[in-house]
């Protein structure tokens, strides 16, 4: 798969995988940013992409940097479309009692590209019938 991007900041960073094995490639911030306990900072990343079409990137937190000091991608997962052309930006929440200063060039979440299915949805008067059927929140006893 091959991804078009454009440098829209000085300091910008193609998205990298670190290993053969790693299912996403790491976002590097393009400038320094301060992010205060409690707060929701967008992070510019500095570039653009043209994402082809049946395909979506999905923005997750890195493991390290949530578990290690409680900065997490805001709302657990950043969706961004094909049709997407402007500066990529993350929004990482603190949920440390500390202050955390965000560096040019660090790592600050991860990308995984994923096939996306565009869903059309038919109005029906009733729905088949199943072994769970309304159950949710627990009803599977799981």
């Amino acid at each position: 798969m091959n991804i078009k991007f454009v440098k829209l900041r000085s300091g910008a960073q193609a998205p990298r995988r670190q290993t053969p094995g790693s299912a996403g490639l790491d976002l590097c911030a393009c400038a320094p940013t301060e992010i205060l306990p409690g707060e929701t900072v967008l992070i510019p990343l500095g570039f653009g992409t043209e994402i082809p079409l049946g395909l979506a990137g999905f923005v997750f937190s890195r493991s390290g940097l949530g578990a290690k000091k409680g900065i997490v991608v805001a709302q657990g997962v950043g969706v961004i479309d094909s049709d997407y052309r402007g500066e990529w930006l993350v929004p990482l929440r603190n949920l440390s009692q500390e202050a955390y200063q965000v560096a040019p060039g660090e790592r600050i979440a991860q990308v995984v590209f994923l096939p996306v299915d565009p869903a059309e949805f038919t109005e029906v008067e009733s729905l088949a019938d199943t072994q769970r059927g309304e159950g949710g929140f627990g009803s599977t006893k799981g």
